[in-house]
This record gives C-alpha cells, sequence and structure tokens, in this order.
C-alpha cells in the first residue's frame, strides 16, 4: 500500500501535471482519477457514490439542455455538435477542496460541450447561451483571446439552467478540441492541416528537448524533480524580450531568470536590468507584459548573492543550477577557502558550540572528504541555513536514538521541552545567562531549592564553575516550546533608521522582539543594538541573522554569547 500510494503521489505530481502542459488531458483525467483513488480512497468513493446515485436525475437534465440548445442553434444558422460532457471526480474534488463548497455547488458536475466550425461562431454560441440562461457572476473565461500555456483554447461559462441548477458550458471549434484532448500528439497527426499552428508544435519540441536536456544537466534525480515540480508546474509569467520575443517563466521570476533564460551567457554577465525602459532591481519580481532588456558586461561572472534564498535574485532552479555550475568550474583552491570561512562564520554567528569535527559535518552532507564539502560550499551548492538545519536535525536524531532503550518509557518532562536524563518529576528552567535554544548543546546545574537550570554547554558561567559535581546531563524532549528568547548583537556604522531596519526584518520573519538597546559611540559612529527575539530554533536565528547582517552599514550580526 505505501507504495502504491509513493507511486500516486508522484504520477499527481510530476506526469498528470507533465500531460496537463503538453495538453493530453485524456491522459490527465485518467491519471489524476487514478492517483485519487489510491491517495484519498475514501473522497474518491463518495464522490463517485454521489455521481452515480444522481445519475438518471443528471442524464435527465442534460438530454431536455441538449434539445434546447440544438433546436436553437440550428434556428441561428449555427452548425454545431451539443454533447453532455464527462465528469472527473478528481477536478470535482480539487473544486470541493479549493472553493470550500459542497457537492451540489460543483457547477461542472453538470455541464455540455459546443463545438462549432469557426471561431466566430463561438462567441455567437456564447450570446445564445446567456440569452436562454442567466450566466454566474465571476464563472466566465475566455481561453480563446488567451490560451494557456499549453495551448488550450476554449470558453467556460456557467449558468443557471432550468430547475435552478448550475450548468457549466464549453465553446470550442473542431480545431481547439481535438487540441484539448491529444494535445501536441494532435499536430503529428493533423500537421498538414495545422500548417499555421507549427510555430505553437515547434514551441512545445522546443520545450521537450530542454527538458531532457535539463536532466542531462543535474546529477542529482531528486534534485531534477524538485525543479520540474517548482519551475514547470508552478503559475506563469509572460514576458517580452526589446525585440517582441514572448518569454514564459514561473511566476516570481526575476530579471536574472529571464537572462539565463534567454542564454547561459547573458546570465553570467548580467550587470543590471530595465523593465518597460526604467531601471529596476535584480530581484524585481516579473509582472505579466514586462518588457525585459539585460544589461550586461563584455566580462566576469555571476555574483553568489544570487544563491542566497534570502535575497530573492532567483526562483528558477534552472538559473541557480546554471550560477552553481559556474562557480564549479572555478578555482577549487578558492572555493575551499571561501566554503571554510562561510562554514566558520555560520557556526560562530549561530554561537553553536560544535563538537564535532569538520569530518563528522561533511559526513552529514554526504561527504567523504572535508575538502569536497567545503568546495560544495564555496561554489554555493549548499547554504547557511542547509548547514544549520542539518547540524540541527542530527542533534536531534542523536538524542531520539538515546531514548529509545527496549521497555523504557522516556521519563515526564517538568518543563516543555527539557528532559532530565535518568531523573524525572525535576522543575526545571532555562538560564537567562545564556538562553539556550533548541539545536544547542545543553547541560543542567543542580540549584538548591530551584530544581535544575538549563545552560548551554559553552556559556561563560558553567565553564568558570568549579562544582562539576552539580552538573546534570539534559536533552531537548519533544514537547518543545513554541519560541525561546535569544539575546542577538548587531554592530554597525551608525545611521538614522538603522534600529527600524533592523525590527523590520525581524517582524518580515514573524519574529517577535521582547526588548532592546542601542549604545552609540559618537567619536567612531558606531552603534550596538543588542535585541531579545522569540526564536522558535537554530534554523530561523539563522536566516535573521543573515538578513540582518546585509543591511547597509551592518558589519557584524551575530548571537551574544552566555
Amino acid at each position: 500500500p505505501s507504495r502504491r500510494r509513493r507511486f500516486a503521489r508522484e504520477t499527481l505530481d510530476i506526469f498528470a501535471p507533465l500531460a496537463s502542459r503538453l495538453g493530453i488531458w485524456q491522459i490527465k483525467w485518467e491519471l489524476e482519477d487514478l492517483s485519487l483513488r489510491h491517495l484519498e480512497p475514501e473522497k474518491y468513493q463518495e464522490i463517485a457514490r454521489l455521481i452515480a446515485e444522481r445519475r438518471a436525475d443528471r442524464e435527465k437534465h442534460i438530454a431536455e439542455i441538449v434539445d434546447i440548445l440544438r433546436k436553437t442553434l440550428k434556428e441561428e444558422s449555427i452548425q454545431a455538435e451539443v454533447t453532455g460532457r464527462p465528469k472527473h471526480i478528481y477536478s470535482i474534488y480539487k473544486k470541493m477542496e479549493r472553493k470550500g463548497v459542497d457537492f451540489d455547488q460543483i457547477y461542472d458536475v453538470r455541464g455540455v460541450r459546443i463545438i462549432v466550425n469557426e471561431v466566430k461562431d463561438c462567441y455567437a454560441a456564447l450570446g445564445i447561451v446567456h440569452s436562454l440562461w442567466s450566466p454566474i457572476p465571476g464563472e466566465f473565461d475566455d481561453f480563446i483571446a488567451t490560451p494557456k500555456d499549453n495551448m488550450y483554447q476554449s470558453l467556460h461559462t456557467a449558468v443557471v439552467a432550468p430547475g435552478g441548477k448550475p450548468l457549466e458550458v464549453q465553446i470550442r471549434t473542431h480545431e481547439m478540441h481535438r487540441m484539448a484532448e491529444l494535445g501536441i500528439a494532435a499536430h503529428w497527426r493533423y500537421k498538414e492541416q495545422q500548417a499555421k499552428r507549427d510555430m505553437a508544435f515547434e514551441n512545445k519540441i522546443a520545450w521537450l528537448r530542454s527538458l531532457m536536456d535539463w536532466r542531462q544537466e543535474m546529477a542529482d534525480a531528486g534534485e531534477f524533480v524538485d525543479s520540474v515540480k517548482s519551475d514547470v508546474f508552478q503559475d506563469r509569467v509572460y514576458v517580452f524580450s526589446p525585440k517582441g520575443e514572448v518569454f514564459d517563466l514561473p511566476a516570481g521570476s526575476t530579471p536574472i531568470d529571464f537572462a539565463y533564460c534567454v542564454h547561459t551567457e547573458i546570465g553570467h554577465r548580467c550587470r543590471g536590468a530595465k523593465v518597460d525602459g526604467r531601471l529596476v532591481a535584480l530581484n524585481y519580481q516579473l509582472q505579466n507584459g514586462d518588457q525585459v532588456e539585460i544589461l550586461t558586461t563584455k566580462r566576469g561572472g555571476p555574483s553568489r548573492d544570487w544563491l542566497n534564498p534570502i535575497l530573492n535574485y532567483t526562483k528558477t532552479a534552472r538559473a541557480r543550477q546554471k550560477i552553481r555550475q559556474w562557480f564549479r568550474r572555478q578555482n577549487r583552491t578558492e572555493n575551499i577557502t571561501r566554503g571554510r570561512e562561510q562554514l566558520e562564520k555560520e557556526l560562530k554567528r549561530l554561537g553553536v558550540s560544535h563538537d564535532e569535527s569538520y569530518e563528522t559535518i561533511a559526513g552529514l552532507f554526504g561527504f567523504g572528504k572535508v575538502d569536497d564539502f567545503l568546495a560544495a560550499i564555496g561554489c554555493g551548492d549548499i547554504n547557511a541555513q542547509q548547514i544549520a538545519t542539518k547540524v540541527l536535525q542530527a542533534e536531534r536524531e542523536e538524542h531520539e536514538e538515546e531514548l529509545k532503550l527496549p521497555g523504557v518509557a522516556p521519563p515526564p518532562l517538568p518543563t516543555p521541552g527539557i528532559m532530565v536524563k535518568g531523573v524525572g518529576n525535576l522543575l526545571t528552567r532555562l538560564a537567562r545567562c545564556c538562553n539556550p535554544l533548541p539545536g544547542d548543546d545543553i547541560i543542567g546545574y543542580v540549584t538548591r531549592g530551584r530544581g535544575v537550570t538549563i545552560h548551554r554547554k559553552d556559556c561563560l558561567n558553567m565553564l568558570r564553575r568549579e562544582d562539576t559535581e552539580r552538573f546534570i546531563e539534559v536533552d531537548w524532549g519533544h514537547g518543545i516550546r513554541q519560541t525561546y528568547p535569544v539575546v542577538i548583537r548587531v554592530i554597525a556604522y551608525d545611521r538614522e533608521g538603522l534600529l527600524r531596519d533592523i525590527a523590520g526584518v525581524v517582524a518580515d520573519e514573524d519574529i517577535s522582539m521582547s526588548a532592546a538597546s542601542v549604545v552609540t559611540r559618537k567619536k567612531e559612529n558606531m552603534a550596538t543594538i543588542t535585541a531579545t527575539l522569540e526564536i522558535t530554533d537554530i534554523a530561523q536565528l539563522s536566516r535573521v541573522l543573515a538578513r540582518i547582517d546585509l543591511l547597509p552599514n551592518v558589519l557584524e550580526a551575530r548571537r551574544q554569547a552566555g
């Protein structure tokens, strides 16, 4: 069953959207229904039962609608085929889920399709439908004037049919119907008759070839699947080059994504961009209809900042892959040196006391050699957040393994999230001097009359103590509190709005700031800001510190040592 569900999920995430992108709707619908049958069997059976229970009533109602339409269209001298539309369980399920409505409120449970000879007849038929029954507001789509990215064309409308029941109507030409059913396959079958659509056909073939080339460029199959899901099947934006060429990109794409879509070398040499004739930032999100011009230099390469997920310079996995490839081709020694600097900076910034050697951390990422690991960091394959998250995950797994003793249940947690090894029902509290955070190495200190105080292992107060017999092993349990206070320190050249900008970054990450103080040194024009943040884990701390570090005038942003 688990293997079947895995295949069903893969089909729903990859193959059904791929069939949709190619316009092969017959295969798309079948794959979606089969996948839903195994992923949500109860909901599938419920919808199938509701469809079956009301089939006789529905078919009688549709037959009456079809007769009315055929008669009226004939009176208006419009040659048309009018049929009831097949019902697909997955599309009904998605509409019920997306709109939060019951089965009876789904418009395409009852549907008809009108197929005519010419485009002008589509709009004439639409006028007839709306003259017969009242259209439902917000339920009209003109995919003839603005086709979908898979070349699908049709008019969609929903009306209140006789009996007050909602009815969806699709109107298209015979050519559009062939494309809707067979998609790209229709071009091979009707290529001679469809000569005017050859450019669209060639674009689809080029897209398929680029997809295969992309797979060859990516060493990891999992990375390719994730990239296809994020780049290929998301909402799209359509932008223009200065020559009027149309480029299809995932929604949220930037000028850098556009540059790499045009040509790899243009991406590498990109130094600026104009949208509709005005200069924009390289992390500007492109909108439908934008005309994009890339400003380049004769030489040079991409910036490592383009790979920083916090800065939002790149949306597409393809652009990030091209950037990483460029850095991989650079001097390996330089990448190792830069990787070592970034790793040390991240561990220092987080205030993480790591007993693990670089070999251990490299092993967490599957690297046998430290230099390979450091080079991967240096070329952008591994970023700071991934390091923080991986180390935290490894520590949690290690703690969980220690708890898996046969026949022994973990002791109760006197304080949410803290486990005193070998002892239960002890009062625990977090030390204010170092403010330990989930993922930190921690140790308990038995305080007379106050239970156990939890410190970070690298807390200065603990390192200075000589009464080590009062130390006790503690661990982060499963009942971890939502937030923990963490003190950060920011050193910067003083300027107007510095504290406001820091507070803005903190708020943007949905983090509460419970305290803040500023100390300025007028002679040096320096400012030291100390703030207490309510943090959930090390990964979140890493992210907010990295963003603060990038603010103008900031020299250093790090966790304050205990």
